[in-house]
């Protein structure tokens, strides 16, 4: 892709991203194929860890404009517009191109308070907000632990996590190359990140409540339909379909981490009866 067509999603909103890991993990990995519907410009406030398997293109992260090849490894910080634009023509399909790894760094940093070590990270991470990406033997191991993550359960799958994340703390300087400029910031809507921002703090503090569309809607002086539309093309999800996704998600915690019964988990995340949250429990 030429650069110009490139520059111009720097002018272009990004497109929120939202990431909900399975219950009984910390972190979420995928692979997909290219092209791939989340495959777009787009944020999220979790930090990224992508992998190219097979292709070529340019990658896009905030007004950074770079080639990439097989074997490109990048670390995304929170809130940083990234787009992995491949070299493909009409019809092309690039089976397995990418590899994501999307994990809380904020929740990690957390944890400092009883595993100092963690605080090594801060360095890492604030630097992962311009973009990282990696070269020589530091993506190398990183692309090998990447891969050997996605088939691991349980502990080892952590271990390998935080196996992944030391290698990129470690990697030299002439490994770790910096992508955004310092003074690089976002060209976002500030008027649609505001109501998106008043449309989840709604989401989560009333989960558990009665929620209605026409409540936010009415909130953000937009019409229902107006609201059901804005949410969608900004979020990817349509908002009564991430609330139930937001309600399963605390049901399977509270499965695996309590002895809490069924009926009383279904009333517990905000259903009003028991048959309602069996059918989307089966959908989810």
């Amino acid at each position: 892709m030429p650069d110009s067509r490139a520059a111009l999603f720097e002018q272009r909103p990004a497109e929120l991203e939202v990431i909900l890991p399975e219950p009984d993990q910390c972190f979420r990995w995928y692979e997909h194929d290219y092209p791939y519907d989340l495959a777009r410009w787009n944020h999220h406030p979790e930090f990224e860890i992508h992998l190219i398997r097979h292709g070529s293109g340019k990658l896009v992260a905030g007004d950074y404009i770079g080639e990439f090849g097989a074997g490109h490894v990048a670390l995304i910080g929170p809130d940083l517009p990234h787009d992995w634009i491949g070299d493909v023509v009409p019809g092309e399909h690039l089976r397995g191109r990418d590899v994501v790894l999307q994990f809380d760094g904020a929740a990690l940093l957390a944890l400092r308070n009883t595993l100092p070590e963690l605080g090594e990270l801060q360095r890492l991470f604030e630097q992962a907000r311009r973009g990282l990406e990696f070269t020589g033997a530091s993506a190398v191991q990183a692309a090998r632990l990447l891969e050997s993550i996605g088939a691991a359960q349980g502990l080892e799958r952590l271990i390998l996590f935080l196996q992944l994340i030391n290698t990129l703390l470690k990697a030299p300087a002439q490994e770790a190359h910096l992508l955004a400029s310092s003074c690089y910031a976002p060209t976002l809507d500030a008027r649609s990140s505001e109501r998106i921002n008043k449309a989840f703090d709604y989401l989560l503090t009333e989960l558990t409540n009665d929620i209605r569309l026409s409540v936010i809607a009415r909130r953000l002086d937009m019409t229902d339909p107006g609201f059901s539309r804005f949410f969608k093309r900004i979020t990817g999800h349509g908002f009564i379909d991430l609330m139930r996704k937001l309600r399963i998600q605390r049901a399977c915690r509270l499965l695996l981490q309590s002895d809490m019964s069924v009926s009383d988990i279904c009333f517990e995340v905000g259903y009003a009866n028991l048959s309602n949250f069996n059918r989307h429990f089966r959908v989810e």
